[in-house]
Protein backbone atom coordinates (compact mmCIF):
# COMPACT_ATOMS: atom_id res chain seq x y z
CA UNK A 1 0.00 0.00 0.00
CA UNK A 2 1.37 3.45 -0.92
CA UNK A 3 2.07 6.19 1.61
CA UNK A 4 -0.99 8.27 0.51
CA UNK A 5 -3.26 5.20 0.78
CA UNK A 6 -1.91 4.28 4.22
CA UNK A 7 -2.30 7.89 5.34
CA UNK A 8 -5.90 8.03 4.11
CA UNK A 9 -6.69 4.80 5.98
CA UNK A 10 -5.06 6.10 9.18
CA UNK A 11 -6.84 9.44 8.95
CA UNK A 12 -10.14 7.65 8.46
CA UNK A 13 -9.47 5.76 11.68
CA UNK A 14 -8.68 9.02 13.48
CA UNK A 15 -11.95 10.46 12.24
CA UNK A 16 -13.89 7.68 14.00
CA UNK A 17 -12.44 8.45 17.46
CA UNK A 18 -15.06 9.77 19.86
CA UNK A 19 -13.46 12.44 22.01
CA UNK A 20 -15.91 11.80 24.86
CA UNK A 21 -14.46 8.30 25.21
CA UNK A 22 -10.78 9.27 25.13
CA UNK A 23 -8.49 11.65 26.96
CA UNK A 24 -6.65 14.20 24.85
CA UNK A 25 -3.41 12.41 25.75
CA UNK A 26 -4.76 9.14 24.35
CA UNK A 27 -5.92 10.87 21.16
CA UNK A 28 -2.48 12.42 20.78
CA UNK A 29 -0.82 9.06 21.37
CA UNK A 30 -3.03 7.54 18.68
CA UNK A 31 -1.96 10.28 16.25
CA UNK A 32 1.75 9.57 16.72
CA UNK A 33 1.27 5.79 16.65
CA UNK A 34 -0.59 6.01 13.34
CA UNK A 35 1.97 8.45 11.93
CA UNK A 36 4.68 5.95 12.83
CA UNK A 37 2.92 3.19 10.85
CA UNK A 38 2.36 5.41 7.82
CA UNK A 39 5.64 7.29 7.42
CA UNK A 40 8.74 5.65 5.93
CA UNK A 41 12.17 5.02 7.40
CA UNK A 42 11.09 2.83 10.35
CA UNK A 43 10.52 6.04 12.34
CA UNK A 44 9.69 7.07 15.86
CA UNK A 45 7.32 10.01 16.30
CA UNK A 46 6.63 12.58 19.00
CA UNK A 47 4.77 15.79 19.71
CA UNK A 48 6.83 18.64 21.15
CA UNK A 49 5.15 21.48 22.99
CA UNK A 50 6.54 24.96 23.53
CA UNK A 51 4.58 26.72 26.28
CA UNK A 52 5.86 30.18 27.19
CA UNK A 53 9.26 29.18 25.78
CA UNK A 54 9.41 26.03 27.92
CA UNK A 55 9.71 22.86 25.82
CA UNK A 56 8.42 19.39 26.64
CA UNK A 57 7.38 16.19 24.87
CA UNK A 58 3.67 15.43 25.23
CA UNK A 59 3.75 11.92 23.72
CA UNK A 60 6.16 9.74 21.76
CA UNK A 61 6.25 6.30 20.17
CA UNK A 62 9.66 5.36 21.50
CA UNK A 63 12.84 6.29 23.30
CA UNK A 64 14.61 7.49 20.15
CA UNK A 65 12.07 10.29 19.63
CA UNK A 66 12.04 11.23 23.30
CA UNK A 67 15.84 11.31 23.48
CA UNK A 68 16.22 13.44 20.35
CA UNK A 69 13.52 15.86 21.52
CA UNK A 70 15.25 16.26 24.86
CA UNK A 71 18.63 16.64 23.19
CA UNK A 72 17.23 19.70 21.41
CA UNK A 73 15.63 21.11 24.56
CA UNK A 74 18.95 20.86 26.37
CA UNK A 75 20.72 22.72 23.56
CA UNK A 76 17.95 25.26 23.05
CA UNK A 77 17.79 24.63 19.30
CA UNK A 78 17.08 21.97 16.71
CA UNK A 79 14.48 21.07 14.08
CA UNK A 80 11.53 20.43 16.39
CA UNK A 81 12.07 23.72 18.26
CA UNK A 82 12.57 25.58 14.99
CA UNK A 83 9.31 24.19 13.57
CA UNK A 84 7.37 25.05 16.73
CA UNK A 85 8.81 28.55 17.03
CA UNK A 86 8.65 29.58 13.35
CA UNK A 87 5.67 27.56 12.04
CA UNK A 88 7.93 26.25 9.28
CA UNK A 89 8.09 22.61 8.21
CA UNK A 90 11.65 21.65 9.11
CA UNK A 91 13.47 18.67 7.60
CA UNK A 92 16.90 17.20 8.12
CA UNK A 93 17.47 15.16 4.97
CA UNK A 94 20.79 13.69 6.07
CA UNK A 95 21.98 14.02 9.66
CA UNK A 96 25.53 13.31 8.52
CA UNK A 97 25.77 16.48 6.45
CA UNK A 98 23.11 18.96 7.67
CA UNK A 99 24.87 22.31 8.31
CA UNK A 100 22.24 24.10 10.44
CA UNK A 101 22.67 22.30 13.76
CA UNK A 102 25.84 20.22 13.25
CA UNK A 103 26.36 19.10 16.85
CA UNK A 104 22.71 18.10 17.24
CA UNK A 105 22.67 16.38 13.82
CA UNK A 106 25.83 14.45 14.69
CA UNK A 107 24.23 13.35 17.96
CA UNK A 108 21.06 12.30 16.13
CA UNK A 109 23.09 10.19 13.71
CA UNK A 110 25.02 8.56 16.54
CA UNK A 111 21.74 7.71 18.29
CA UNK A 112 20.27 6.13 15.17
CA UNK A 113 18.36 8.83 13.24
CA UNK A 114 19.48 9.59 9.70
CA UNK A 115 16.75 12.10 8.87
CA UNK A 116 13.83 13.87 10.51
CA UNK A 117 10.73 15.85 9.66
CA UNK A 118 9.05 18.33 12.05
CA UNK A 119 5.65 19.76 11.11
CA UNK A 120 4.42 22.79 13.11
CA UNK A 121 1.15 22.59 15.02
CA UNK A 122 -0.98 25.74 15.03
CA UNK A 123 -2.40 25.71 18.54
CA UNK A 124 -3.07 28.91 20.53
CA UNK A 125 -1.46 32.10 21.75
CA UNK A 126 1.42 31.31 24.09
CA UNK A 127 1.63 27.66 23.06
CA UNK A 128 3.20 26.11 19.96
CA UNK A 129 4.12 22.61 18.96
CA UNK A 130 5.50 20.26 16.35
CA UNK A 131 4.79 16.75 15.16
CA UNK A 132 8.21 15.13 14.82
CA UNK A 133 9.21 12.07 12.83
CA UNK A 134 12.71 10.62 13.29
CA UNK A 135 13.60 8.15 10.54
CA UNK A 136 16.49 5.76 10.94
CA UNK A 137 17.87 6.22 7.45
CA UNK A 138 18.95 9.37 5.56
CA UNK A 139 16.67 10.85 2.88
CA UNK A 140 13.64 8.95 4.20
CA UNK A 141 11.01 11.50 3.22
CA UNK A 142 9.63 12.07 -0.27
CA UNK A 143 6.78 14.38 -1.27
CA UNK A 144 4.16 11.77 -0.37
CA UNK A 145 5.67 11.36 3.11
CA UNK A 146 5.79 15.12 3.66
CA UNK A 147 2.17 15.45 2.54
CA UNK A 148 1.11 12.62 4.86
CA UNK A 149 2.86 14.17 7.86
CA UNK A 150 1.16 17.50 7.16
CA UNK A 151 -2.22 15.75 7.09
CA UNK A 152 -1.64 14.30 10.56
CA UNK A 153 -0.69 17.67 12.06
CA UNK A 154 -4.22 19.15 12.37
CA UNK A 155 -5.39 16.14 14.38
CA UNK A 156 -2.48 16.59 16.77
CA UNK A 157 -3.11 20.34 16.96
CA UNK A 158 -6.77 19.86 17.89
CA UNK A 159 -5.89 17.33 20.58
CA UNK A 160 -3.20 19.61 22.05
CA UNK A 161 -5.51 22.65 21.93
CA UNK A 162 -8.25 20.80 23.77
CA UNK A 163 -5.79 19.35 26.28
CA UNK A 164 -4.35 22.82 26.95
CA UNK A 165 -7.82 24.38 27.26
CA UNK A 166 -8.90 21.68 29.70
CA UNK A 167 -5.81 22.10 31.86
CA UNK A 168 -6.18 25.89 31.83
CA UNK A 169 -9.82 25.61 32.84
CA UNK A 170 -8.94 23.11 35.57
CA UNK A 171 -6.18 25.36 36.89
CA UNK A 172 -8.54 28.32 36.88
CA UNK A 173 -11.18 26.31 38.74
CA UNK A 174 -8.60 25.15 41.29
CA UNK A 175 -7.42 28.73 41.82
CA UNK A 176 -11.01 29.91 42.22
CA UNK A 177 -11.65 27.17 44.79
CA UNK A 178 -8.57 28.20 46.76
CA UNK A 179 -9.68 31.84 46.61
CA UNK A 180 -13.17 30.95 47.84
CA UNK A 181 -11.77 28.85 50.67
CA UNK A 182 -9.40 31.66 51.66
CA UNK A 183 -12.22 34.18 51.68
CA UNK A 184 -14.40 31.88 53.79
CA UNK A 185 -11.78 31.34 56.51
CA UNK A 186 -10.86 35.05 56.53
CA UNK A 187 -14.55 35.95 56.94
CA UNK A 188 -14.78 33.49 59.85
CA UNK A 189 -11.70 35.02 61.47
CA UNK A 190 -13.09 38.53 61.00
CA UNK A 191 -16.29 37.46 62.72
CA UNK A 192 -14.33 36.14 65.70
CA UNK A 193 -12.32 39.37 65.98
CA UNK A 194 -15.43 41.53 65.65
CA UNK A 195 -17.05 39.65 68.51
CA UNK A 196 -13.92 39.39 70.66
CA UNK A 197 -12.69 42.98 70.33
CA UNK A 198 -15.91 44.76 69.30
CA UNK A 199 -14.38 45.77 65.96
CA UNK A 200 -16.00 46.73 62.68
CA UNK A 201 -15.52 44.40 59.71
CA UNK A 202 -12.90 46.73 58.24
CA UNK A 203 -11.04 47.00 61.56
CA UNK A 204 -11.06 43.21 61.91
CA UNK A 205 -9.55 42.79 58.46
CA UNK A 206 -6.92 45.44 59.19
CA UNK A 207 -6.00 43.56 62.38
CA UNK A 208 -5.54 40.35 60.36
CA UNK A 209 -3.45 42.21 57.78
CA UNK A 210 -1.29 43.78 60.48
CA UNK A 211 -0.48 40.42 62.06
CA UNK A 212 0.14 38.95 58.61
CA UNK A 213 2.70 41.66 57.80
CA UNK A 214 4.34 41.58 61.23
CA UNK A 215 4.78 37.79 61.26
CA UNK A 216 5.49 37.47 57.50
CA UNK A 217 2.67 34.97 57.07
CA UNK A 218 -0.21 34.90 54.66
CA UNK A 219 -3.46 36.36 55.94
CA UNK A 220 -5.13 33.02 55.30
CA UNK A 221 -2.63 31.25 57.59
CA UNK A 222 -3.24 33.79 60.36
CA UNK A 223 -7.00 33.41 59.90
CA UNK A 224 -6.84 29.60 59.93
CA UNK A 225 -4.85 29.61 63.18
CA UNK A 226 -7.39 31.92 64.79
CA UNK A 227 -10.36 29.83 63.64
CA UNK A 228 -8.75 26.51 64.62
CA UNK A 229 -7.10 27.49 67.93
CA UNK A 230 -8.43 30.89 68.93
CA UNK A 231 -4.84 32.22 69.06
CA UNK A 232 -4.31 35.78 67.83
CA UNK A 233 -1.43 37.99 68.86
CA UNK A 234 -2.24 41.64 68.19
CA UNK A 235 1.26 42.67 69.21
CA UNK A 236 0.31 44.71 72.26
CA UNK A 237 -2.50 46.55 70.47
CA UNK A 238 -5.13 44.95 72.65
CA UNK A 239 -6.08 41.75 74.48
CA UNK A 240 -5.24 38.37 72.89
Amino acid sequence: MSTPDRAAEALERLGTITLREHSMESVLQTVVELAKTVLPGNPECSVSLLVNDKASTAVSTGQLATDLDESQYARGYGPCLHAAATSEVTEISDARTDPRWPDYARSAWERGSGSSLSVPLPIAEGIAGALNTYAREPHAFDEDARAAAKRFAPYAAVAVSNMHAYRSAREMADNLQVALESRAVIDQAKGILMERYKLTADQAFQALAAVSMRTNRKARAVAEELVMTGAFDRGGAGPT
